[in-house]
């Protein structure tokens, strides 16, 4: 849709004045139209009706299109389209332009998302400020931009290199009778989830130094999810438990995002659950799946912490899952420990197994271990 024709009998337009070539009729004088125009900022401005009556040079190049193009546009038409960062179409009543021209006040440091012409898409950040009449009245709006795509891509970049720590709470009524603290609070600590098959089933390992050992493993049994628990070890007043899952948990909803559960600390009012997830992972995921279970959770805090690659990321890749599993299994469960809590045996009947097989999964995983640190990663060391 183009800009009516303006009245030939009115005010030259803005647009008409700064283009024009006799100095003595421009609104502002020469040297700051020519200012205007070479300025290294991205600038148009905005008349009282949404229509753009002016671009600068370096606004046409944000913009990718002319300078003729750019003035047959008006905010809020149908063609006109600025997202947020969640790729939501941002209302034409949350505009820039139209908070100035409805409240006559600046807007400062406003972010969104353009579709240009040849349907790529830039991350502008603006400022707004109104230009007003002898009445104080808006004529005017300023519109001074920049494309910072390239940095908002280097903040994703560096974001999906880190990792977020979130903490979710919920009711306390949530947990078992026995889980149920009167004062102070109690801490569980998640140590691993170790997928077993394909059939959703797990095994999860757990620990607590605010629980006697036969309190901990009595309150595991009464949660529905887990099937089977064992006390692992108890030491120095730390108990650690071996639980199966054959339904899906609290915990997993961690891992399916590419993270992984932190604890589960519970008082006497709430429930909290903590967890990691990549840095590029949108916590409200998380909430939603931690929702099938406890529908009234919410999210408290989260927090960015840097996450360097480790020797752990590198083990990943080069290990199969069942191979990894095995021995994710095999360390948790105690079986690299003096005297062992965890047989071959034991871990092989929990995979569904022959000992044979559980041996080779974590024979291959104990090489890939020690390649990677006497071959790969640490010979660069030496």
């Amino acid at each position: 849709m183009g800009r009516p024709n303006a009245d030939s009998s009115g005010d030259e337009t803005i647009s008409e004045a700064l283009t024009s070539g006799d100095a003595d009729e421009l609104p502002p004088e020469d040297l700051a139209r020519r200012v205007f125009d070479v300025s290294p900022v991205s600038t148009v401005v905005v008349d009282s009706n949404g229509w753009i009556a002016y671009a600068n040079e370096r606004a046409t190049e944000t913009l990718g299109a002319s300078r003729e193009e750019i003035v047959s546009w008006r905010y809020g038409a149908a063609d006109w389209r600025i997202y947020d960062d969640d790729g939501a179409l941002i209302p034409v009543e949350e505009y820039p332009v139209t908070q100035v021209l409805e409240t006559g006040e600046s807007v400062f440091g406003f972010e969104h998302w353009l579709e240009r012409p040849d349907g790529s898409k830039r991350w502008l950040t603006l400022n707004a400020a109104p230009l007003t009449n002898e009445d104080g009245e808006v004529e005017y709006v300023v519109v001074a931009f920049e494309d910072v795509t390239e940095l908002k891509r280097r903040e994703e970049q560096l974001t999906s290199e880190q990792m977020r720590r979130v903490e979710f709470r919920t009711d306390e009524l949530t947990v078992p009778p026995s889980l149920r603290v009167d004062t102070g609070e109690w801490r569980i600590e998640v140590e691993s989830v170790v997928s077993l098959a394909n059939d959703g089933a797990t095994v999860q390992y757990m620990g607590t130094s605010d629980l006697l050992a036969g309190e901990f493993v009595t309150a595991v049994e009464e949660v529905p999810h887990y099937v089977d628990v064992r006390l692992l070890s108890t030491s120095d007043g730390y108990s650690r438990v071996e639980a199966r899952s054959e339904s899906t948990t609290v915990s997993e909803v961690f891992q399916s995002l590419g993270g992984h559960p932190r604890a589960v600390v519970i008082a006497h009012d709430e429930v909290r659950f903590l967890g990691v997830l990549p840095g590029d992972v949108d916590p409200r995921l998380a909430a939603d799946g931690i929702r099938e279970f406890h529908p009234d959770v919410e999210l408290v805090s989260e927090d960015l912490v840097y996450s360097p690659d480790l020797l752990y990321d590198v083990v990943v890749d080069e290990l199969t899952d069942r191979q990894f599993a095995a021995l994710e299994a095999a360390y948790f469960s105690g079986y690299f420990d003096t005297p062992r809590t965890s047989t071959g045996d034991e871990l092989s009947d929990r995979f569904d197994v022959t000992r044979q097989t559980f041996n080779q999964h974590l024979r291959k995983a104990q090489r890939a271990v020690l390649q990677q640190l006497y071959e790969q990663s640490g010979s660069t060391a030496r």
